[in-house]
């Protein structure tokens, strides 16, 4: 049963290589951004159903844009009636979504919408055959891949499990839960200097532009420090950290330590003061960042929020003269209109850019969704044309719902505008057109982030990725840590795919 389009298909010889791999075991495939994941997943269905013509194939993406651009690769490029390959979400009702898997050959969905009907038993996974994992660095905790990969491997008669992802990330510990909950047996990597894709990918110049941290920033600063330093000193002398200088990701971890306790039946004077101390590190780390990396404004706005909060530990930091203090430059600058540096840079290096080449596509991309509000603003003031595209706040119902992101991204195709100014929701898997620059308005301690954005810059042309970094700040910090990261996670995986994993605790059954 010869499924694929071969006459409008031309897989390159790396993703046969991965796929002939790929169908024979459980395997993890690690490939950056715009290297044609999605077309590996193709020529392992196809050989699937070619094996098990009775089959049925299932691909899961975490959003529905991902979702629609898999439903489009196959009614592309296979000979399945359209009718037959059906995309699903959580839209779509439980009952209407049980005939729907009756009829279907490939289905397309959403991991909670899956998950869901797993557990009221509207779906039973015995024809699959093959089960796709898009963006498989979610296989993580409570994530509904784990749940469905387990219930796939119980129920389906000859179950063939596929990940995709740019990046599964640089801790060991994670690379093997992934490999663990998905029950990979083999893992497939492949970067820009392997021989079997050099002559695929496109050149990208890599340049960073330093800028420096203003004196008035620099004032308020000192100020937060000198009270974090207080809060880290008493962590460390009552032994919640290790170190003077935790990261935000270990004071995180140290406060989810402290809370389990507390709730477990440690209510103690140590305890109630862990938390206090842990909760008002966080925030002072979070306000320096924003400080260093965003501004005055973006700092000034979030600590308002603080002292209006009724929070104990929001109002112990308020009872800090320095806080205060603070506070106060804060909203002087901010009537003085003292932006941060990088603002004006992104004018400057946009500008530039289009100097060079005509209609450029440019990408943007922004932690926060203000700073991405922002930089749209100034840079449609300074007449360049340009766009924003940000996820949904399903709370307040705020932002660009998942339609709203696809038609953005069509008018980016069309050439409508010439920036793209994104928030994460951009780094992901989204098929965002060819891009010529993306500039990094801060830098990204994730290695996986890094990677992802990255990734959209020389997918089809000669390409240049710049990173904006405030010198002696956390961005100059974040900026070296992904690398170093992406540095050792290449280098785990590597070794993985040659020497293969190791089983751990002998827990699961890999045969």
């Amino acid at each position: 049963m010869a499924i694929l389009k071969l006459e409008s298909l031309e897989p390159r010889e790396y993703q046969r290589n991965i796929a002939k791999t790929a169908g024979e075991k459980n395997t993890l495939v690690v490939l950056p951004t715009g290297m044609g994941k999605t077309l590996i997943s193709l020529l392992v269905a196809s050989d699937r159903l070619e094996k098990f013509p009775e089959s049925k194939i299932m691909i899961l993406s975490p959003t529905r844009p991902l979702s629609t651009q898999h439903e489009k690769t196959f009614e592309t490029f296979t000979t399945i009636p359209e009718d037959e390959i059906i995309l699903l979400t959580g839209k779509i009702k439980p009952d209407d979504r049980v005939e729907l898997y009756k009829k279907a050959k490939i289905i397309i969905a959403t991991p909670q919408t899956i998950e869901n009907d797993l557990e009221n038993s509207k779906i039973d996974l015995s024809e699959f055959s093959f089960m796709v994992f898009d963006e498989a660095h979610r296989a993580v905790k409570e994530y509904a891949y784990p749940y469905i990969a387990k219930k796939f491997r119980l129920q389906s008669k000859y179950p063939l499990i596929l990940g995709l992802t740019a990046s599964p990330g640089a801790a060991q510990e994670k690379i093997q839960e992934i490999c663990d909950n998905l029950f990979i047996k083999g893992v497939e990597i492949r970067s820009e200097g392997d021989v079997d894709v050099e002559e695929y990918v496109q050149p990208v110049e890599h340049e960073n532009i330093y800028v420096e941290m203003p004196e008035e920033f620099k004032e308020i600063t000192t100020l937060l420090e000198e009270a974090l330093k207080d809060d880290l000193y008493w962590l460390k002398e009552h032994h919640y950290t290790f170190t003077y200088k935790p990261t935000k990701t270990m004071l995180l971890d140290t406060q989810k330590k402290i809370m389990a306790s507390y709730m477990r039946g440690s209510k103690n004077y140590g305890a109630f003061w862990g938390m206090m101390r842990t909760a008002g590190a966080i925030k002072l780390t979070h306000a320096i960042e924003m400080l260093e990396t965003q501004g005055v404004r973006f700092l000034y706005d979030f600590l308002k929020k603080i002292e209006k909060s009724k929070k104990r530990t929001d109002e112990r930091l308020f009872k800090d003269p320095r806080i205060r203090e603070a506070v106060r430059l804060c909203e002087e600058l901010s009537l003085s209109d003292i932006e941060h540096p990088k603002l004006r840079k992104v004018i400057e290096v946009a500008k530039e850019l289009i100097s060079k080449k005509p209609n450029p596509k440019i990408i943007v991309f922004a932690n926060y969704r203000t700073t991405v509000e922002k930089i749209n603003k100034i840079l449609n003031d300074s007449g360049i044309s340009s766009e924003i595209l940000i996820g949904q706040t399903i709370k307040e119902g705020k932002g660009l719902t998942q339609q709203q992101q696809l038609e953005v991204l069509n008018r980016f195709k069309e050439g409508q505008f010439t920036a793209l100014v994104c928030s994460s929701v951009g780094e992901e898997g989204l098929d965002i057109p060819n891009i010529d620059y993306a500039i990094f308005y801060e830098s990204v301690p994730s290695e996986i982030r890094h990677i992802q954005r990255r990734g959209r810059v020389g997918r089809q042309s000669v390409g240049k990725v710049i990173f904006l970094i405030t010198k002696g700040t956390r961005d100059e910090v974040y900026y070296y840590a992904s690398l170093k990261k992406e540095k050792k996670m290449k280098g785990m995986l590597y070794r993985m795919k040659d020497k293969g994993i190791k089983k751990k605790n002998n827990l699961l059954d890999w045969v």
